[in-house]
């Protein structure tokens, strides 16, 4: 009886030391007492995205110091549609420290995406601000890095001729194709992709030099011995108009 008794008072003096302790852990107690103060937000972010930071850790940060779910919390800011990256901890007594990673659009992907720098797809928001002149690109999501490093290839290749890539896309049968920044659209096919976008581009400025007076509106790559290719008629400009007053221009007109 009087080692049941013991064993006992044992357990409730583990108890009255562990409870304190796991209700801190848990939030029960102790907010009030070893509150969180501080969100400190590290990195170049917008003041827009860092409100909804702000939003975002509002909730875990109500349940005090001990309290706070980090890994939740983490995984609440990395779920935000602009962050690539997020790191949350926190710093006795009172903050919570968030190191944030934007995507930066590097392309557009498809008609709702964005493919950002380090080549990850992303939603396109509203009021994000995207760069001037950025391409075009599309495929499966999974391919994402094939694409890129086609159109880095594309893009050097074409650019000696003083051309980009307006755009570039994979379809769902696997053939490719490329609009120049001079609006000619190339088809590539599935096959030996790279190979016929390089030996395209180092004939193509002597096949434009040749036709001075037309235009390459679209060239077929996928044959083994040549390229199909549809020319338009270049548009004629018209004539400068001149707006000098009539002495003036009889006078121009008799130098």
């Amino acid at each position: 009886m009087r080692g049941l008794l013991r064993t006992l008072v044992g357990f409730a003096a583990i108890a009255l030391i562990v409870l304190p302790v796991v209700a801190v852990l848990q939030g029960w107690i102790g907010t009030q007492r070893f509150p969180l103060r501080t969100l400190r937000i590290d990195g170049a972010v917008a003041p827009d995205n860092a409100r909804q930071v702000r939003a975002v850790l509002a909730p875990y940060a109500r349940r005090g110091f001990f309290a706070v779910d980090l890994p939740s919390a983490q995984a609440a800011v990395s779920r935000l549609p602009w962050v690539e990256h997020a790191e949350v901890r926190k710093r006795w007594p009172d903050v919570v420290e968030v190191r944030v990673t934007e995507n930066r659009p590097f392309a557009y992907w498809g008609d709702a995406q964005l493919v950002s720098t380090h080549g990850t797809l992303f939603p396109r928001v509203a009021g994000l601000k995207l760069p001037a002149g950025m391409p075009r690109l599309g495929g499966d999501p999974r391919s994402v890095a094939t694409v890129l490093a086609l159109y880095a290839k594309s893009q050097a290749l074409f650019g000696t001729s003083g051309l980009g890539i307006r755009s570039l896309a994979q379809d769902a049968r696997g053939s490719w194709s490329i609009t120049l920044g001079n609006g000619t659209q190339v088809v590539v096919g599935r096959n030996d992709a790279e190979a016929r976008i390089a030996r395209f581009a180092g004939i193509m400025p002597r096949l434009v030099a040749e036709q001075p007076a037309r235009v390459l509106q679209r060239a077929d790559l996928r044959y083994t011995n040549g390229f199909a290719l549809r020319w338009t008629d270049a548009p004629v400009l018209p004539k400068p108009v001149s707006i000098l007053p009539p002495q003036d221009r009889a006078t121009q007109e008799s130098t």
